[in-house]
């Protein structure tokens, strides 16, 4: 769960409602006293984009965000730094785009902060959390399929498929087969009402999270095809870094990370880009270099203050002046939903 907002008043605006996650590392991986352009392909509240501009006159920042409300929420600051931050709708995955279009070739700077804020999850008409009971929605878009349109539309293999790879719910498949029986009878519309199918399934172990958090975490997923969305960002953040230009990822769950520490492993030469699927390819001159020795994780001081950022993962990598490599079909499949639900044999 990420937070993307600023909790205090500083050189780029006043304060607002949430944290950022890992922000003075963000702000060290990112190198941000050089000065320079950067993109925040998350822009959220505005938390990391606000220090990257204070941190040098010279900073100006292209901020990215899929969510309108973001969006809206972000003119007043966009009015009051004026040239120095653009505010772009659209996808992350599309920076490279989003660059282009606004006049520029290179930036010195990328940081993808990976997953749902906390302005999406303490909104409970969003329908991202079952912690408040609204309609089942997820979109961060705001358009386009909802998750009720999935849990309502979807078949048993294909809920199954997306409970069991991204939610990880190792009882997927009597999730699935539940929301069948019960969707024959009315459709599944609300957050409570699904939250509350999954805990009549799913018991809860003393201390542990909520029956629903994965599969909540699975259909969010699929909605916003949030992993896909990551690998088109990394390839596309390889495209427009300048040599010596940072990219940072903070990722909050296994299935992110697991993407950006291959990417990195095969861009900076650590790994072949070859895969059981592909052969192993000649060797490419590494087109990153590795700021990060694994990743790095919030201290015990900010989960104390922050709960949400207790998962949270930042790796880091410098950009070379070597050719942008071509898009991995190994890196793509750790994106992509295995039809292994209608399969025998597997327990779920």
């Amino acid at each position: 769960m990420t937070e993307r907002g600023d909790g205090q008043a500083g050189a780029a605006g006043g304060p607002s409602r949430h944290v950022p996650v890992l922000l003075g590392e963000v702000c060290a991986a990112l190198d941000v006293k050089r000065g320079g352009l950067f993109v925040d392909g998350t822009f959220g509240a505005g938390g990391y984009t606000r220090a990257i501009i204070d941190a040098h006159p010279k900073n100006s920042v292209i901020a990215i965000d899929r969510d309108p409300n973001a969006i809206a929420a972000g003119e007043a600051l966009v009015a009051r730094l004026k040239r120095r931050l653009i505010l772009v709708p659209g996808r992350f995955g599309d920076l490279d785009a989003v660059v282009s279009a606004q006049g520029f070739d290179t930036v010195e700077g990328v940081v993808l902060d990976i997953g749902v804020s906390s302005m999406q999850l303490d909104e409970a008409a969003r329908g991202f959390s079952f912690r408040h009971d609204g309609p089942l929605d997820m979109r961060m878009e705001q358009s386009g399929p909802s998750a009720a349109d999935f849990v309502n539309d979807a078949s048993e293999a294909e809920l199954a498929d997306i409970f069991y790879h991204y939610g990880e719910e190792r009882r997927a498949r009597a999730v699935a087969r539940s929301i069948i029986e019960v969707r024959r009878r009315s459709r599944i519309e609300t957050t409570r009402q699904l939250a509350d199918l999954v805990a009549s399934i799913i018991r809860q172990e003393p201390n542990g999270v909520h029956p629903a958090t994965r599969v909540f975490q699975g259909l969010r997923i699929a909605v916003n095809d949030e992993l896909g969305e990551l690998v088109r960002a990394l390839h596309a953040a390889e495209q427009v870094l300048s040599p010596g230009g940072r990219l940072v990822v903070v990722t909050f769950h296994s299935l992110e990370d697991r993407i950006v520490k291959q990417f990195f492993a095969t861009r900076t030469g650590r790994v072949s880009a070859g895969s059981r699927h592909m052969p192993s390819v000649a060797q490419a001159e590494p087109s990153f270099e590795a700021i990060t020795r694994g990743p790095i994780a919030p201290t015990d001081q900010e989960t104390a203050r922050n709960p949400r950022a207790r998962s949270a993962k930042l790796r880091a990598a410098a950009r070379t002046s070597a050719p942008a490599q071509e898009h991995m079909d190994a890196l793509t499949m750790l994106a992509e939903l295995p039809r292994t639900a209608d399969k025998r044999g597997g327990q779920r």
